[in-house]
Formats: C-alpha cells, sequence, structure tokens
C-alpha cells in the first residue's frame, strides 16, 4: 500500500530568552489554530543534547499531501487571529532567531504512516 501522507519536522531556534515565551504561545494558542486549519500534531519535543538543549522547540506535523500542507500553513499564516497573537507575543522582539522545516514521506516499512 502507498500514501501520499506527509510529515513536516519543524524546528524553531528561540531569540535569547525568549524559549519560555515559545513555548507558551504554542501552549496557549498555536495549538488551536493548528486544529483549526486540520493541522494534525503528532509530538513536540525539547533537545536534550547542547547545543540546542536550551533554546530549541522541534515538533512533527502530518498532513494527508503536500499539497494540503502547503494550504494549511497558508490558511494558518493568514488567520487574523494568528496575525494578532504573533505581533502580541513578538511586542518584544522575535521569539525566534530561525526556523527549519523539512518534509518527510514514510518508507514502506515505516510503523507510523
Amino acid at each position: 500500500m502507498t500514501t501520499d501522507r506527509v510529515f513536516e519536522l519543524r524546528t524553531y531556534y528561540a531569540a535569547p530568552g525568549k524559549l519560555d515565551a515559545l513555548h507558551r504561545r504554542f501552549r496557549e494558542h498555536t495549538l488551536a489554530l493548528f486544529a483549526k486549519h486540520g493541522m494534525e500534531l503528532v509530538a513536540f519535543f525539547s533537545p536534550t543534547d547542547e547545543p540546542d538543549r536550551d533554546n530549541a522547540l522541534v515538533y512533527v506535523l502530518a498532513f494527508p499531501d503536500r499539497a494540503s500542507a502547503d494550504q494549511a500553513w497558508d490558511a494558518f499564516r493568514a488567520d487574523p487571529e494568528w496575525i494578532s497573537v504573533k505581533s502580541a507575543s513578538e511586542v518584544d522582539g522575535s521569539l525566534t532567531e530561525r526556523v527549519e522545516s523539512v518534509f518527510l514521506s514514510p518508507t514502506d516499512y515505516s510503523p507510523l504512516r
């Protein structure tokens, strides 16, 4: 059986002193917005090794296919609630220094499909 389902691995590198605020924004706002836009959250992780232990947040999303992912992200980024939340949470500067994203397809032997 083949599948077009894709996963997105995202890593957020927090600006100095902003990791707690980044966690708070996800906890209090972003998760609900992901659900609103059909973005399936698989898991969140905190690195345990240096150098990223104290400044990174890693998570995985799942989408039916890449086109669905692109549509969901476009809708999320255009959502007035997200625009407001992002602006309010970054009044003292950006919460992130950089964000990395990679899309992944499961192998035919992966238990997670």
